[in-house]
């Protein structure tokens, strides 16, 4: 695994996109943002299975809500 900053990634595309081949990379993007770029073939099954869709992730954070409001009555 590689970390890189985002303008690392913008100045060397060709050569980070030809490492994610084989390896994931990890983009930093100021303190509290990261992202993982890795080759599509290279994806685990497991990993895709797991995917949620944004929906999903909205329905989730909402029930959670509702859940902390009920509690605090």
């Amino acid at each position: 695994m590689v970390v890189i900053s985002s303008a690392e990634l913008r100045n060397n595309m060709k050569k980070y996109l030809d490492l994610a081949r084989t390896e994931r990379v990890v983009i930093q993007r100021g303190r509290d943002e990261s992202f993982i770029l890795m080759a599509q073939s290279t994806a685990p099954e497991a990993d895709l299975a797991r995917a949620i869709t944004v929906d999903d992730v909205i329905e989730r954070v909402r029930e959670g809500l509702t859940q902390m409001f009920e509690r605090k009555d």
